[in-house]
């Protein structure tokens, strides 16, 4: 696994290993933090939000917010919102939407496809990056902002005790 001050980079394997690295990261996050995921469609970004979910707590069903565009899940340690942006067909839905509201220092949100609110979106403190490969996926953490970066440290010393 690669690994330096702003990125961690690995591979996974299955659905069970794409779930463990949701949970392990949930771990590390704090409210306040946004996190955007990049990947072709299929490539795991809600299995990764599931098991992120499972690991901050949530026990009942997660589904893609495709149709919905966002699903919010109030858990002990902060609101979690999981949008996905993929039916955006312009970024000023994101204002039009009220989205801009969820993001505050008492939630956490998880980002679907935040290219499609290119320039309206906040940049992120943290992203993952999915990548289909032969047998699994790979992934590549980047952070982006302070906050990030605590994160990926925090994910950095859980992995390496591990």
């Amino acid at each position: 696994m690669a690994t330096d001050h702003t990125s961690v980079a690995g591979f996974l394997a299955d659905e069970a290993a794409t779930l463990q690295l949701g949970q392990t990261l949930a771990s590390c996050l704090q409210p306040g933090l946004q996190l955007q995921l990049h990947g072709d469609l299929g490539a795991g970004k809600t299995t990764f939000t599931r098991g992120l979910l499972r690991g901050l707590g949530h026990a009942g069903r997660v589904k893609s917010p495709t149709y919905t565009l966002v699903e919010s899940y109030p858990l002990p340690a902060a609101t979690v919102h999981h949008f996905d942006l993929y039916r955006f067909n312009d970024p000023q839905e994101w204002f039009d939407a009220g989205f801009a509201d969820y993001l505050a220092t008492d939630t956490l949100c998880i980002v679907e496809w935040p290219q499609k609110a290119a320039g309206v979106l906040p940049s992120p403190d943290l992203t993952l990056e999915l990548q289909l490969a032969d047998n699994g996926r790979n992934y590549r953490l980047v952070a982006h902002s302070e906050t990030g970066k605590a994160c990926l440290s925090r994910y950095q010393t859980l992995t390496a005790a591990s």
